[in-house]
């Protein structure tokens, strides 16, 4: 068993988490496939590399109108591999082919700056090994596969073994339109992904993930120096003061702590409420969950679909037990289905408060549809301390009607991008970078700060 898939005869079994039947046994690549996509996609560097720019970034765009042409069947697939809605895996879907903006970045980050007699170039690094996780199995496959191809590089794709087929979909309608061998897939679990880290061909490893995994890979890859693109974990705040709008602040704290049945990195996992508000956002939360319908993806109606695995499943199961035996107070439990097959992963909407920083559930990330209330005492010194009281710095969110008061507490709040009044990830511009501090990340994606991860500067220096 891998992240609770079982491998058997060679191949993943491939299971819908919201009935447990098997969709599909998909064969994993062996050690030889893996040296042969390395081979092939190192032999297809030249010419991809010495394409213009331009080419390149117009293919892309070719590809991901193929993409597009399969994103309702897609979409489906999405839903039978992990669980979301079909309504959550159409946005997905939508959001990474409509890329025209981010594709423009790409061009223009590419053109040569002149400095005197030295024109700066940028350089492709070489062969790209992609690791992507199964909560976002397609946008975040492209998030990080445009800009490393876009640069010259030429990429292969490892699925997360949760999610295999929708991520090779995705690779399968570029290929439509690629050269051969510059854009491939390989199957499998994590020994697959560890044979493109250590692999002598691999230039550059960019993963999505867990930061465990990411430390890992940040450790096999520094005996070759090996560039690395980390997005990994987070455990996200949101700081609401007694001055903000509490109906957003309570909607918005509910909803971005369980969509995607909270299997988010940048989720809401710590809602930190000032004290004299305390009861009355309580109340609130707990109203809006009571709108979250948990139960089949492809149902109408399901705003909410399982967890990816009983694994998953099992792990929030315990750190909401732990918290309440700790001392949280359990202020709502949604249902889940009373038709819920035996081997399916329902887990119900959850709403908790009286939590503390000693809870597990305030230190680990938790990546389930729990909505976890802290108490403060509403001073600005104090959110700062409890935002930033944690290993992770992915992003945050202040919600306040003091303009002033939220600039300086989200200037000081550790972490890659903040919200004010909002949950960053749902207003950002795509030509903003995606960081991650401490064990959030280690480079970053998006923007042109993103596409000089997958590239290098190269300085030509003309004598007089």
């Amino acid at each position: 068993m891998v992240q609770g898939v079982a491998i058997e005869d060679g191949c993943l079994v491939n299971k819908n988490p919201a009935t447990g039947e098997v969709i599909s046994r998909v064969p994993c690549s062996t050690a030889e496939d893996v040296n042969r996509m390395a081979q092939n996609a190192k032999d297809a560097l030249l010419a991809w590399s010495e394409t213009p720019a331009e080419d390149r970034v117009r293919m892309l765009s070719e590809g991901l109108q193929e993409v597009a042409k399969d994103a309702d069947s897609i979409a489906e697939l999405i839903v039978r591999e992990m669980g979301k809605t079909k309504a959550e895996a159409t946005e997905e879907m939508e959001g990474a082919t409509d890329r025209k903006e981010y594709l423009e970045i790409l061009l223009e980050a590419q053109k040569p700056k002149k400095h005197g007699s030295s024109v700066v170039y940028r350089q492709a690094i070489g062969v790209v090994a992609i690791m992507s996780p199964w909560n976002f199995p397609v946008d975040e496959i492209l998030l990080l596969a445009l800009p490393a191809l876009a640069a010259g590089n030429t990429v292969i794709v490892k699925p997360s073994e949760v999610a295999p087929q929708c991520g090779e979909a995705a690779v399968k309608a570029f290929e439509k339109v690629l050269p051969p061998n510059v854009f491939q897939v390989a199957q499998g679990d994590g020994a697959v992904g560890a044979q493109l880290v250590s692999h002598p061909l691999v230039n550059l490893v960019a993963m999505t993930g867990s930061s465990a995994t990411g430390k890992k890979i940040l450790s096999s890859a520094a005996s070759s120096l090996k560039r690395v693109v980390l997005e990994l974990g987070g455990k996200d705040p949101m700081v609401v003061f007694a001055d903000s709008d509490l109906d957003k602040a309570a909607k918005d704290a509910v909803e971005y702590s369980v969509f995607n049945a909270g299997q988010v990195c940048c989720a809401f996992e710590r809602v930190y409420v000032e004290e004299s508000i305390l009861s009355e956002f309580e109340a609130k939360c707990a109203e809006y969950a009571k709108e979250y319908v948990v139960g089949n993806g492809m149902n109408p109606g399901v705003k909410v679909g399982p967890m990816v695995s009983a694994m998953q499943r099992d792990h929030v199961i315990k750190q909401v037990e732990d918290a309440i035996k700790d001392g949280a107070k359990l202020l709502f439990k949604g249902d889940i289905p009373s038709d819920a097959p035996e081997g399916s992963s329902f887990y119900p909407i959850t709403v908790l408060s009286n939590v503390t920083q000693e809870m597990d559930i305030a230190r680990r990330e938790t990546f389930g549809p729990v909505v976890s209330l802290f108490k403060f005492d509403g001073s600005e010194a104090e959110a700062v301390r409890l935002a930033n009281d944690t290993e992770y710095g992915l992003g945050g969110s202040v919600y306040t009607g003091d303009s002033e008061k939220a600039k300086r507490v989200a200037s000081r709040m550790f972490c890659g991008q903040v919200g004010i009044n909002c949950y960053p990830l749902m207003e950002m511009n795509i030509a903003c970078p995606w960081v991650g501090f401490g064990s959030s990340g280690y480079g970053y994606h998006s923007g042109v700060e993103g596409f000089q991860q997958f590239s290098l500067p190269k300085s030509v220096v003309t004598g007089s």
